[in-house]
């Protein structure tokens, strides 16, 4: 939905991303504290609070990393006020320091954590489960299945924060948090944002030594009573059917559930959980304890079966539980309905009609005929420029080169396989000193503006402090690309589009004590980028190369916004040789071959017009079109 339609002060029924309900709900809340680092697939929300900030009386601030963007919503809701952030599950894992002391202390107002778990890997570098942070912390979570529930769980959330003077964790994953669909709104009676006298209390907000265990005593107690409360509310759904068969399910699976349900016109009681931590153990008890047979579907982790599992040794023994601890489910990857199908099938001794496994053989039979769509850079990014250089640079050299999490991840494809490691967020610095200090050959780093400030700052402090002889280049675009193009501490604009202070990455590795640092710019001069690339590598010590180049999509979008427009580039077909040194050492995919005389081609609705093609071409075939060369 555009802002102005999803901020609007009237109740409507509105068709919206799950993120976006997520937002409104949190609006109606009167949350005053938003603070956000990007991250799919919760990016969305981000992006909604960015656009209403200039419109409604809430600060909002895109943060460095996940831990400061939870720190800075802790504290306005120690304040007094309402605060929310959002972070995928590896975010989480960059935030789990504060948000484990959070149990302990917790808030005098309203924080809720919307979490995204990531199931088969789309966008993240783990398969992880955030359903244990909730578990190991103590904190109240909640599950949505859908935008409506995730819109009304949110404003459930800082009821129970409030409460209970906790943060709630609301989990989500990436099927969840895509899904659009009709959401009833409500009108909001926004309060106008005023700072509030903060209040000192001396044990609350501390934890160490004799304060953390007595306010661990304290959560103890506290957990109890949510979980007394948990049973009392009506949001866990049950569906009853006269059957000795059940199914305990909760999030996105349960609509995977329904689906198998009604295909095969089962008559199966289904309990689903939405408040997943504490578990309602009386609501669970009453649901399971005459029943012969439980299945329990579940993504990831057998988060709920382990426990479930647990309790029914006390209310019914003999209860058979079905899921992954026998074999009948994955750990593994999203379910879909055919998978939940399948597996109940199994379960029930039930002839499948529809042969899914020969559908989908024949579905992977028509994919290999295919041709193989690999992940590339935007035409006109200047990732793509950079890497010329860099393969240009190192031809016939041996180098190690650490990689991480952004665009460039996709050095790991053809045809670049320009990567030796790629673990997680930050790690390319840290990970490439140790290889530095083990093997012969030198150690480049590669690492985003984004992640710069994200994660790697204590890595290169670390390089420079040690003198250890590594070779860091950063890519700096200006914005996160990503995720959405969001901007980031190197950029001189913030959270809606407001002047900031800008941090330039130069004047930063030079504070810290990197004395050879180069800037260049990927669109001017090749040949002259490669002998930089060279001397860098060749020197001793830590030692920087920042590629500054706008985001292709960012640089885009500004154009756009002020009228401008840029001329794409042509081939002169008298002049091309067919030598195809821009399609194989450049990979644009804006250029191709002709299919009628074989010679190069640029397509007009995909190029950019960085240029770059014109510096690389040895016969002086590509121009700019609308003149000049």
């Amino acid at each position: 939905m555009k802002i102005d339609d999803l901020i609007e002060n009237k109740t409507f029924t509105g068709y919206m991303l799950c993120n976006e309900a997520i937002f409104r709900a949190a609006v109606e809340s009167d949350v005053k504290i938003a603070s956000f680092y990007p991250g799919t697939p919760l990016s969305e929300i981000l992006n909604v609070f960015s656009n209403g900030v200039n419109s409604l009386d809430y600060k909002m601030e895109i943060s460095i990393n996940e831990k400061v963007a939870l720190e800075t919503a802790a504290g306005g809701a120690m304040a007094g006020l309402k605060a929310i952030t959002a972070m995928k599950s590896v975010g989480l894992n960059v935030a789990s320091d504060t948000f484990y002391s959070l149990a302990y202390t917790g808030v005098n107002g309203g924080l809720v954590l919307v979490v995204g778990d990531d199931p088969s890997c789309h966008s993240s570098q783990t398969e992880q489960d955030g359903r244990a942070f909730a578990y190991d912390g103590y904190f109240p979570m909640l599950e949505p299945s859908d935008p409506e529930e995730a819109y009304n769980l949110v404003k459930k959330a800082y009821e129970i924060s409030e409460k209970f003077k906790t943060l709630v964790l609301i989990r989500t994953t990436t099927r969840v948090n895509h899904y659009s669909g009709l959401v009833k709104v409500k009108e909001y009676n926004r309060k106008p944002f005023q700072r509030v006298s903060w209040t000192s209390e001396p044990r609350k907000f501390k934890t160490v030594g004799s304060f953390a265990r007595e306010k661990k005593l304290k959560l103890m107690e506290k957990f109890k009573d949510i979980e007394k409360y948990f049973n009392t509310l009506d949001l866990n759904k049950e569906i009853k059917k006269d059957s000795k068969i059940g199914i305990i399910t909760s999030g996105i699976s349960f609509n995977y559930v329904m689906d198998a349900i009604h295909r095969l016109d089962l008559n199966i009681s289904v309990l689903k959980l939405t408040t997943t931590n504490p578990l309602p153990r009386n609501t669970i008890k009453k649901f399971a304890e005459n029943l012969e047979k439980l299945i329990i579907v579940e993504e990831l982790s057998p988060f709920l079966e382990v426990k479930i599992k647990a309790m029914a040794k006390d209310f019914n023994p003999n209860l058979k539980i079905y899921g992954k601890l026998n074999g009948y489910f994955s750990e593994s990857f999203e379910y879909s309905t055919s998978i939940v199908l399948m597996a109940l099938c199994k379960i029930l001794d039930i002839e499948i009609s529809f042969n899914y496994d020969g559908y989908e053989s024949r579905a992977i039979q028509t994919r290999e005929k295919l041709p193989p769509r690999i992940p590339t850079f935007c035409p006109g990014c200047p990732h793509r420029a950079t890497f010329y250089a860099v393969q240009k640079a190192i031809k016939g050299e041996k180098l190690a080169i650490m990689n991480d999490i952004g665009c460039y991840s996709m050095l790991i494809f053809r045809p670049y396989e320009m990567t030796e490691v790629l673990l997680d967020m930050g790690a390319g610095v840290g990970v490439g000193t140790g290889v530095s200090q083990s093997i012969e050959k030198p150690v480049l780093c590669v690492v985003g503006d984004s992640t710069f400030f994200h994660a790697t700052l204590p890595a290169i402090v670390n390089a420079v402090h040690n003198e250890d002889d590594i070779k860091i280049l950063i890519l700096q675009n200006a914005v996160t690309a990503m995720t959405g193009q969001q901007v980031h501490p190197g950029n001189f604009r913030k959270a809606g589009n407001q002047k900031a202070v800008g941090i330039l990455i130069k004047n930063v590795v030079e504070g810290f004590g990197v004395k050879n640092v180069k800037v260049m710019y990927p669109f001017d001069n090749t040949p002259q980028w490669i002998d930089s690339i060279k001397e860098i590598l060749q020197s001793k010590g830590p030692s920087v190369i920042i590629s500054n180049g706008t985001c292709a999509l960012h640089a885009d979008r500004i154009r756009r916004r002020r009228g401008e427009k840029r001329p794409p580039f042509a081939v002169d077909k008298d002049m091309c040789k067919k030598d195809y040194s821009c399609i194989r050492n450049f990979y644009c995919p804006a250029i191709m071959i002709d299919e009628n005389d074989r010679k190069t081609i640029i397509s007009t609705e995909l190029c950019n017009g960085c240029g770059v093609c014109s510096n690389l071409c040895p016969h002086g075939a590509i121009y700019k079109t609308e003149g000049g060369n």
